[in-house]
């Protein structure tokens, strides 16, 4: 085993050492009171903010020198009354700016401007926004203000700023262990398969190095029966909640996020780090996760007391954005393409030791709602890709789309309903986007889409982070539009409207959670319908072995379930189909082409979240395409079990 005997330039980049390089680059009229760790930020608070918008380059030469991510604040000294403040603000922007609202963080020292054109408040290369910093002595920081206000969305934000001062006692707490000194010790890097290895749900990987440990998300799979099959193998001797470092959630799906809370439950305090929409969504999906596992009697995992202290714990990136998160490992999210926020993983591990991509969930093509995933990375060693469609082709989404339509058109001309269980997070969105596109387009008679479940207010979290969108909904979104609503889009919300809506006799389309039929409306509406022949069920998602969902799909047509209060046979005399292409995965070809357009090429290929015949494959498959493929000749390729442990250094 090789061994470090120099101290490398990570491990001489301490706190003590950080602060020290800051100071030689301030002189004393800056005005500098206090350095602070801040989470990954190092906060540099002044009395004298005019010193550094007049010399910007100061805090970009720090910043160039330390390679930490570096953010000015200003002292409570010179921050002006709050009513003054938003006058300023108010005098000195345009009123074409449509400002709605002001709040401000008195930890943080932030001024939260929400508007309708953020450009106007930050002005041309953040003149303005600089400017009325120096102006009111706040820190000020502009968001857009969302054409549709999401219910959750400022729930957490409410949270968030009533605990401001325990989220900064938090945030420090994390500073000061990112920033830690370390000791010599040998250079390694390990993961250990925790789920989602060679079958699909609750995913999670243990990444350890000499210096940290970092799990990469925490999920639940909803079609186990037992702990032992539904949630990550967490009793690992690896595993010690003191020693965990840092959770990454790349995406908000419940099979990758949804037993993050669980953590908080048993004593971690710790960062999570994931994308704001993941923030938003993955809040929703957890609720609703708790919500039903609440009405079907059985044990929750956490409760919303923990969901709330984990958005204190959250620090949510931007894509590319090169974060420290450890001692030794800096973290960057690209773009997963799959869901809105969903993100590959980049691990940087040591000053060049070994790099890490995790793909995760991702579309390697562009859909209606979001661009395709990103195939261009600093550095690769280790690639670790998923493989759920590994062994299948998928049609073209145009095939999909006319099929889908087809199908609905049938069913609403024999004046049946048609029941399409979707995920609420991308699946809900994107089939709701071609069913408007079509009945605008007069490809179907115009007919009441009906939405239950979080659809309604996932819709909403959608509409408040258009950046992320694909270029139209971004543009018209941008222009004011709600691409996601129209009269004939209509939201159920109780039992009775639900009712009401099966027993018309008018023709309707529900899009109804949960997508694999676990719980929820979708399975209300089943009972319902089911033994209507008229009537159809559509899946347009991937089906979980261990489901309802699955077992429909597989040909099952006589379900013992729950129906009023007591089990009974459910036949299933509606129409079932399944149709293929409307994935947030990658399909087979789109997996090998990502692999032949990536940059830089991996030296190892490690399979996860697929069953066993689709990773095999895979596996198989890119054996014998690899010269085509571009890939080096000495490739490796892995494809491990649950609680498999592999050295990558």
């Amino acid at each position: 085993m090789q061994r470090t005997h120099a101290r490398s330039r990570h491990h001489a980049s301490g706190i003590a050492f950080i602060r020290e390089t800051i100071l030689k680059h301030i002189p004393p009229e800056s005005g500098v009171t206090r350095i602070e760790f801040e989470g990954p930020e190092i906060a540099i608070y002044t009395r004298n903010p005019a010193f550094f918008v007049n010399h910007p380059q100061v805090i970009r030469n720090i910043a160039k020198t330390i390679r930490k991510r570096v953010v000015l604040r200003t002292d409570p000294s010179i921050r002006k009354p709050k009513p003054e403040a938003e006058r300023i603000v108010r005098e000195t922007v345009s009123p074409d700016a449509e400002i709605k609202a002001i709040v401000f963080d008195d930890n943080l020292g932030e001024m939260v401007i929400k508007a309708g054109k953020p450009g106007l408040v930050i002005g041309k290369g953040g003149q303005l926004q600089r400017q009325l910093m120096v102006q009111t002595g706040w820190r000020v920081r502009v968001v857009r203000a969302p054409i549709v206000e999401s219910k959750m969305l400022n729930r957490i934000l409410g949270h968030i700023l009533a605990e401001s001062g325990t989220r900064l006692q938090i945030l420090r707490k994390i500073g000061e262990r990112i920033y830690r000194d370390v000791l010599f010790k040998d250079n390694y890097v390990r993961i250990t398969a925790l789920g989602a290895f060679r079958e699909v749900g609750r995913s999670a990987i243990l990444v350890e190095t000499a210096h940290s440990k970092v799990l990469l998300d925490l999920g639940i799979n909803p079609g186990g029966s037992t702990p032992n099959t539904a949630f990550p193998r967490l009793d690992v001797d690896e595993l010690k909640l003191e020693e965990l470092d840092a959770v990454i959630v790349s995406h908000a799906h419940l099979d990758h996020s949804g037993l993050v809370p669980y953590l908080f439950k048993y004593g971690y305090e710790g960062p999570v780090y994931m994308t704001k929409a993941t923030r938003d969504l993955s809040t929703l999906v957890e609720m609703d996760y708790l919500e039903v596992v609440e009405k079907e009697g059985g044990t929750k995992p956490y409760e919303q007391r923990e969901v709330r202290k984990m958005w204190l714990h959250t620090i949510p990136l931007e894509y590319g954005e090169v974060t420290d998160i450890t001692p030794d490992i800096r973290l960057t999210f690209y773009n997963a393409g799959h869901i809105l926020g969903s993100a590959m993983v980049h691990l940087h591990i040591g000053e060049g030791l070994h790099n890490i991509v995790y793909t995760s969930d991702f579309k390697y093509a562009r859909t209606r709602l979001l661009d395709k995933a990103v195939d261009t990375f600093p550095r690769v060693e280790t690639l670790i890709m998923e493989s759920t469609y590994g062994a299948t082709d998928q049609p073209p989404r145009s095939q999909a789309e006319e099929e889908l339509i087809n199908l609905v058109k049938k069913t609403i001309e024999r004046g049946g309903k048609v029941l399409i269980p979707v995920m609420a997070v991308g699946r809900g969105q994107e089939v709701m986007l071609v069913l408007i596109d079509a009945i605008k387009n007069k490809k179907l008679p115009e007919v009441d889409i009906y939405t239950e479940g979080m659809i309604g207010e996932v819709t909403a979290i959608h509409a408040s982070h258009p950046e992320l969108l694909a270029r139209d909904l971004r543009d018209a979104i941008y222009r004011g539009e709600n691409p996601f609503e129209e009269e004939f889009v209509k939201r159920v919300n109780d039992r009775d409207q639900r009712l009401e809506l099966v027993y018309s006799n008018e023709p309707a389309i529900i899009l109804a959670t949960s997508g694999m039929l676990t719980g929820g409306p979708s399975v209300e509406y089943l009972k319902l319908l089911a033994d209507d022949p008229r009537n159809t069920l559509i899946f347009v998602s991937y089906q979980v072995q261990g489901t309802l969902g699955r077992r429909i799909k597989d040909g099952a047509r006589e379900i013992e379930m729950f129906v009023e209060g007591k089990v009974s046979i459910l036949k299933i005399n509606m129409e079932v189909h399944s149709i293929e292409g409307f994935s947030g995965h990658s399909d087979r070809r789109q997996l090998l082409r990502f692999l032949a357009n990536m940059r830089p090429k991996p030296k190892r290929i490690v399979l996860n979240h697929g069953e066993p015949s689709s990773i095999d494959a895979l596996a198989s498959t890119i054996r014998r395409l690899r010269a085509r493929l571009g890939l080096p000749p000495d490739l490796e390729i892995y494809t491990p079990s649950i609680l498999d442990s592999l050295r990558l250094v």
